[in-house]
């Protein structure tokens, strides 16, 4: 374990040094799901795309493996890694989804592989980025929810800031404009730009007092319901342009064979149709 400790420290100290240098204006990428009866193919292909647009760096919102077995969990791991391998030279930020993290050796396997804790935060120029650990859990824990606070606390005066989690726990809270949710409140209270999330594999977008809440597309994870693109069912990723403090994100879909390469802004997705798609992205 102490290799794995001191790999951790290596990391941390990598990401203090990269934060000092980081220009004001820069890219970073956010990848769906990768797991969840993948569709073959898709995880592959996303990544080159991904990649010719030269984010700064990726994070990604959980289910990097499929999981839930134990005995093959290092496996998958190491296939993975497979993959990442010709996209090296991009920092990788992952964060945990219940097909990562589903028990306590899980964790450990998690930790090993992603070079961090559960839950972390990392600076990168004038943004804030908070990753939340709700794995085996619909909503947030209330250790989550400390850590979340004392950290944005810390950090208050970064300009940008961002929370990611694999599942959207604030889902269905946002749907009914409920402002007094524990995590839109320290949302708001930090002046918190983002929320991110994953884990229903299905392009969302809503504003709540000035928080933008977005549920990454899928980027391998297999779509289920219609699987009509206009209802955010589709193969790709995300990209934000980031200018002093100022963002800018666009949704990427996958090009053929798994999508049409279309692009569209977060104006494209909202309004009433997202939050009939998220009624039906809540039900069990």
């Amino acid at each position: 374990m102490r290799k794995y400790a001191c790999f951790f420290i290596f990391l941390v100290a990598v990401a203090a040094a990269v934060a000092a240098t980081a220009p004001d204006s820069f890219r970073f990428a956010v990848l769906g799901d990768r797991t969840g009866e993948a569709e073959p193919g898709v995880y592959e292909q996303v990544w080159p795309e991904m990649a010719t647009e030269h984010p700064a760096f990726v994070v990604s919102v959980g289910d990097t493996i499929q999981g839930l077995h134990i005995a093959t969990a290092e496996a998958e791991w190491r296939a993975f890694e497979t993959i990442r391998a010709r996209f090296r030279r991009l920092p990788l930020y992952l964060t945990p989804g219940n097909h990562d993290i589903w028990s306590n050796a899980s964790e450990r396997l998690y930790v090993k592989h992603a070079g961090h804790n559960a839950h972390y935060s990392f600076d990168y120029g004038r943004a804030h980025f908070v990753i939340l650990d709700n794995s085996r859990d619909d909503q947030l824990p209330a250790e989550e929810l400390e850590f979340l606070e004392a950290d944005l606390r810390a950090h208050a005066a970064q300009p940008v800031k961002v929370i990611v989690s694999h599942r959207p726990s604030w889902l269905i809270p946002v749907v009914l404009r409920d402002s007094h949710s524990p995590l839109h409140e320290l949302a708001k209270k930090y002046g918190v730009r983002y929320v991110i999330a994953g884990h229903v594999h299905q392009m969302l977008h809503f504003e709540l007092q000035g928080v933008t809440y977005i549920s990454a597309p899928s980027s391998g994870g297999h779509l289920r319901s219609s699987k009509k693109y206009e209802d955010g069912w589709f193969f790709g990723h995300m990209l934000a342009e980031v200018h002093g403090n100022e963002v800018t994100l666009r949704i990427h879909e996958a090009k053929a064979p798994h999508g049409e390469g279309r692009v569209s802004g977060l104006s494209d997705w909202g309004g009433l149709r997202s939050m009939e798609n998220a009624v039906g992205a809540a039900r069990p």
